[in-house]
């Protein structure tokens, strides 16, 4: 039985991740600011939460002593340059040097699709830089490491299919920006099991310095998908609504307001610019194929969670197959 900690267990994949580790028999600990956000999984037998500020590396270091191994799935997805700086590279290099002092020397890292230091996104751009930081030491022979860049996650709880079946059932038409940006959305039972078995599975130590693309098995644009998620809710007797793309200057005014809105927005101008980068597998890497997953469509998945369990019929009219190249 390892003993794993994992930053971020109390997020979306977090949850998942913890769940599929449970199952496989790992203790886990799950480092979080507060113990009430770990309450959907305190239930979980081999689960321990505790409360760590992640960013005080010293403080870090003493509840990693002990672990076989650290899974690090914190990430943000809006904010400033100095926010994406601290969360997406500083706070790697303070795990990294909290894991050399405990010890502990296998390392899992979720990265993203598209990560590039010249990518259109701060976003992008963090990510790349906080990934080298991981590399650059399993290079120099520090650390045992894997890395996953999945495209978008969907899933019961998330903040993407289930936000697009809203607003399909709130609007006559979406206004959508970037709507040909495409993507290869990959389901989080999935991804959470690929990170499990490069931890416990038959394929742990081939995973040993592996990037995998944890993507799906099709393809959509972002239009296809927003009106997907309605079509899969019910919406429009199973038909979805239209969607309208709108150009770029339109787009980057509609996320500008957004941002003005109190509370997370639901788009920002560092997400489109995201966008600009299609968010599919390129094929460099191998994929959860390699770790004996066979990656589940959304088509497949995600109508049994947005509500619409009936004949699929009307699907070809709200989307087209795109071949991954």
């Amino acid at each position: 039985m390892n003993k794993i900690f994992v930053l971020g267990g109390t997020g979306f994949v977090g949850r998942h991740l913890c769940e599929q580790l449970n199952r496989a028999g790992q203790r886990i600990t799950v480092a979080t600011r507060r113990l009430v956000n770990a309450q959907a999984i305190q239930s979980l037998p081999l689960v321990t939460p505790i409360e760590v500020d992640v960013f005080d590396e010293a403080q870090l270091a003493r509840q990693l002593a002990g672990h076989d191994a650290v899974v690090n799935l914190i990430a943000i997805l809006h904010g400033s340059e100095d926010a994406f700086e601290r969360t997406h590279v500083e706070l790697p290099e303070r795990i990294l040097r909290a894991a050399r002092k405990a010890g502990v020397r296998r390392v899992i890292h979720v990265s993203a699709l598209g990560v590039a230091v010249d990518a259109p996104s701060r976003y992008l751009r963090s990510k790349a830089r906080g990934e080298a930081v991981f590399r650059n030491a399993a290079a120099a022979g520090l650390i045992d490491l894997t890395v996953f860049r999945p495209s978008v996650i969907f899933g019961a709880d998330d903040r993407f299919l289930n936000l697009f079946a809203e607003l399909q059932r709130k609007l006559p038409v979406m206004p959508l920006a970037r709507a040909q940006a495409r993507l290869q959305p990959v389901w989080v039972e999935d991804v959470a099991l690929g990170m499990t078995r490069a931890i416990s599975g038959p394929q742990s130590r081939e995973s040993l310095g592996q990037i995998y693309e944890a993507a799906g098995p099709e393809v959509y644009t972002l239009g296809e998908l927003a009106r997907a998620a309605g079509a899969w809710a019910g919406v429009n007797e199973g038909r979805g609504r239209p969607v309208l793309p709108l150009p770029d200057a339109l787009g980057w005014l509609q996320a500008a307001l957004l941002e003005l809105l109190p509370g997370e927005p639901l788009m920002s101008r560092d997400n489109l610019d995201s966008l600009k980068v299609d968010n599919v597998a390129t094929g460099a890497y191998p994929g959860l194929e390699a770790l004996g997953i066979r990656p589940a469509p959304p088509s497949g998945i995600a109508p049994g969670y947005l509500g619409h369990r009936g004949p699929r019929s009307g699907l070809d009219l709200v989307r087209r197959r795109v071949d991954t190249p």
